[in-house]
């Protein structure tokens, strides 16, 4: 399995897949298990350089590879079951970590679309890239990752407002869309916000209220008192 890296300004920039590609293919040179073949040829070696005083017994051949055949069973076992693993999660929502050549952790967030399988390995195709199995992190409900991201962008507008005794008008747009969103949620989605929470967002949507109301109010009273400065102006010309 190849891997794509994009080009900017003729310099390679590693993207998230290739990340996790690269990684993959690392590990996997890296952590190469004993097969059969090497497993035999260590055993014929074994068998050419043995002390022809103290012969090794058939017996303890034979011990040796029944245990390295269970041992290859049991690694058969475990990719077949990572490669269910991975066809259950087709059309599922994911989280991956990616961790690129530096080391720098990536979150990758998406459907599954499809399952590829490469040497025993799986790799996941999200949004059209490929991701190996193994930055798989969480697997979670849509539902909840909506919920929980608007949670997110909740809490974010409510950190960033002033405190309620400097709160002003010009902060008008941002808690009036706060009791909007608030408003929109679903029950489901309001339960990832503390009663705390929603009541200082509510206090805030209150004052709000107030200081807009007063800021009309004294508006309208600077227009009439305009106004009537403007009659007494004309009225004074005319005598």
């Amino acid at each position: 399995m190849g891997v794509v890296q994009k080009v900017e300004n003729g310099e390679f920039v590693e993207s998230n897949s290739a990340a996790s590609l690269a990684q993959a293919a690392k590990k996997s040179q890296s952590g190469n298990t004993l097969d059969k073949d090497a497993f035999l040829q260590l055993l014929v070696a074994q068998m050419k350089y043995q002390d022809p005083l103290e012969p090794t017994s058939n017996t303890e051949y034979i011990s040796q590879y029944a245990t390295f055949s269970e041992l290859e069973q049991m690694q058969n076992m475990s990719a077949s079951m990572d490669l269910f693993r991975a066809s259950a999660l087709v059309g599922q929502t994911v989280l991956l970590n990616v961790r690129d050549g530096q080391g720098r952790l990536t979150q990758v967030q998406g459907p599954v679309d499809f399952v590829t399988y490469e040497n025993n390995k799986a790799y996941l195709s999200i949004r059209g890239d490929l991701y190996s199995m193994d930055d798989l992190a969480t697997v979670a409900d849509p539902k909840y990752l909506e919920a929980y991201k608007l949670a997110a962008e909740f809490l974010n507008i409510l950190n960033k407002l002033p405190s309620l005794e400097n709160l002003s008008v010009t902060d008008r747009a941002k808690v009036e869309s706060l009791g909007e969103m608030y408003e929109k949620m679903t029950d489901y989605q309001k339960e990832f916000l503390t009663d705390e929470e929603v009541d200082t967002m509510k206090k805030y949507v209150a004052k709000m209220k107030d200081l807009v109301a007063i800021a009309e109010a004294d508006k309208e009273n600077g227009e009439d008192d305009g106004e009537g400065d403007e009659g007494g102006d004309d009225e004074g010309g005319d005598e």
